[in-house]
């Protein structure tokens, strides 16, 4: 398995300049894997090796994937550190599908016109939190004080300006205002948090969880701000490139996120096992069994990709002035997921 690393922090602003630059000759420059009728077909797919992607990892670790796409398909899977990096990867060419937040998926389908990708699948809701330290007990009392979030407009560092906003309190995009936003890598929060450095974050699993054992407590669960308390935190994109050369493939690979999504919640200590033991052979560091059992009941994992909530991040995004109003119109093709929930027997989604 190939990684694909960023030496650097990518805005989404820039990976998306990038992106629209070179929509037009990513298939003069990729590969034909793209072609129809070019015969075998090789599917490049990303994902993030942590909890949140979990239908991913135990989908490539357990063979899933491999199983449902069949022998005349080779599965080429790549991990990335952040959205961003995997979207300028399926701008450029280099990947076909990818598991990912809701923020960059609304970046990708805006500032291409519609045009780059599609949502094809759910795979997760929930383990997203806000960690503080244990003096702190209300919103008020966060005034002056400083929160990371994991990059500046990504799905939890608007999560967090819109919340601060209701409560009547105002951040910048440069950090200042009456909430100080710091936004960092989350592999720093843990140091910075213990440090004093900031004294909460707005993270996901299993960050929230790692925030817990130094000390913090839990101020804000996102699940309470939403209907049902289910909002999307990784779903399933595919480029709109390769869904209409290779629609077969895609059906295929939808297929083997329902089944990977089974696995996991039919088999949880195999899925946390699998997953572990899958960080720690890209990372070089197995990410703590105990954690992953620790913060396992904050997540959902499920096929609905919960395309209200998609909606109203959007929204939330655009009252704290991190990005333009836009259509979503055409974003969601989950004509594959409904065959094949109902091929397992499972309620259908309603197509935004």
């Amino acid at each position: 398995m190939r990684r694909l690393t960023s030496r650097r922090l990518i805005s989404i602003a820039a990976v998306v300049a990038v992106g629209v630059a070179t929509l037009g000759t990513a298939g003069a420059c990729g590969d034909d894997s793209g072609s129809a009728g070019a015969g075998p077909v090789t599917l490049r797919l990303g994902y993030f090796p942590n909890i949140t992607h979990a239908p991913a990892v135990v989908g490539v670790e357990k063979g899933i994937f491999k199983e449902k796409l069949g022998s005349g398909v080779t599965l080429d899977p790549k991990t990335f550190n952040a959205g961003p990096e995997a979207i300028e990867a399926i701008f450029s060419g280099a990947l076909d599908a990818t598991y990912i937040g809701p923020n960059p998926t609304v970046n990708a389908f805006s500032k291409s016109k519609g045009e780059a990708v599609r949502v094809i699948s759910g795979a997760a809701s929930g383990g997203v939190a806000l960690v503080v330290k244990p003096s702190i007990t209300s919103p008020e009392q966060l005034r002056g004080k400083k929160i990371a979030t994991p990059q500046l407009g990504n799905t939890q560092d608007v999560a967090i300006r819109y919340w601060l906003k209701e409560k009547g309190l105002k951040t910048t995009k440069e950090g200042g205002g009456d909430v100080k936003i710091v936004p960092q890598q989350n592999a720093q929060t843990l140091e910075t948090f213990r440090s004093g450095a900031i004294d909460g974050a707005w993270v996901p699993e299993p960050f929230v969880s790692q925030l817990l054992n130094a000390g913090g407590k839990v101020l804000v669960d996102e699940r309470d701000l939403w209907p049902d308390k289910k909002f999307v935190i990784t779903n399933l994109i595919v480029s709109t490139k390769f869904l209409k050369a290779h629609p077969d493939v895609v059906k295929k690979l939808v297929e083997g996120q329902v089944a990977a999504n089974e696995f996991v919640n039919t088999k949880p200590d195999e899925a946390q096992q699998a997953i572990s033991e899958a960080i720690g052979k890209i990372t070089g560091k197995p990410l703590d069994l105990k954690l992953i059992k620790q913060a396992w009941p904050t997540l959902e994992f499920i096929n609905d990709p919960v395309a209200s909530s998609l909606k109203t991040g959007l929204d939330h995004a655009v009252a704290v002035e991190l990005t333009e109003p836009t259509s979503l119109d055409g974003l969601y093709d989950l004509k594959y997921l409904n065959e094949a929930l109902k091929a397992a027997g499972k309620p259908e989604v309603v197509q935004p």
